[in-house]
């Protein structure tokens, strides 16, 4: 009867979490759905009451309702929170609400996170552990009560190893490898992924500066450069006359000459 009223308790959990969801953001009743939400705990007051009942009667102790503390504990230690990320998506998804904000994958904000749900945890299995002392108490009769107090003693282990694993985050904090990219707001909002960063052009052949082809004449292709004319090497001549002048690069030919040039 215990475990089958334990099933039976985490349906109307979630049918109830659906439920009000459903009123608060589809039928737009923000307070119908919360009334609905709010009757989630009764859920388990009418497990710990037939409990208890069920011990009044004379039940011999078993794991049954070890489990059913258990149950209680853990809806009282995560419960809010499981509530909390459900409302968060049906914001988004049917309320037309921002996206819910996801826990941090790396370094102490990751720390931070598993911190937090492993004090859920703990405070789960204090729930537990007083609902069991409190059964144990009832019955008062040690050689009944040791599946109760197996209970006890292994949800204490679990947390335990839970805490060791959220201590395994706080002391080696995994760092990001990526490179990550600051997202616009509008993508931001809508939930849509940036596109990855272009790699950046390696330097080759095609992106190398094109070389200025010589030019032959002016009439052609133009000058070939404007700035100053380059030197030319001084050329020897006999003794009282003048060297030929080189021809202009501008240009290509020789400078005119002058007629007492010419004569000589």
């Amino acid at each position: 009867m215990i475990v089958t009223l334990i099933v039976l308790c985490e349906v109307g959990f979630w049918v109830l979490l659906a439920a009000g969801l459903a009123t608060r953001y589809l039928l737009r009743m923000r307070r119908t759905g919360l009334v609905l939400l709010l009757v989630e705990p009764l859920l388990e007051l009418v497990l710990l009451t037939v409990t208890v009942l069920d011990l009044r009667n004379g039940a011999e102790p078993s794991w049954r309702h070890g489990l059913a503390a258990l149950y209680i504990g853990y809806t009282a230690g995560h419960g809010h929170r499981t509530v909390r990320w459900l409302d968060g998506h049906a914001a988004h998804r049917l309320g037309g609400g921002p996206p819910p904000a996801k826990p941090p994958r790396h370094g102490t904000g990751r720390a931070r996170h598993e911190g937090r749900v492993w004090l859920g945890t703990v405070v789960g299995t204090a729930v537990a552990t007083v609902l069991l002392q409190a059964a144990v108490w009832y019955v008062g009769d040690p050689a009944r009560t040791g599946p109760l107090e197996d209970w006890m003693h292994l949800s204490w282990r679990v947390a335990a190893f839970h805490g060791l694993f959220a201590l395994i985050y706080a002391i080696f904090p995994k760092r990001t490898t990526k490179r990550t990219t600051k997202r616009s707001p509008r993508k931001a909002a809508e939930g849509l992924p940036e596109p990855e960063p272009e790699p950046e052009p390696v330097p080759g052949p095609d992106l190398l500066p094109e070389a200025v082809p010589e030019r032959e004449s002016e009439g052609e292709r133009g000058p070939a450069w404007d700035g100053p004319e380059p030197l030319r090497p001084a050329l020897r001549c006999p003794e009282g006359q003048r060297p030929p002048e080189a021809p202009s690069a501008r240009t290509g030919r020789a400078p005119a000459r002058s007629a007492e040039d010419a004569l000589r």
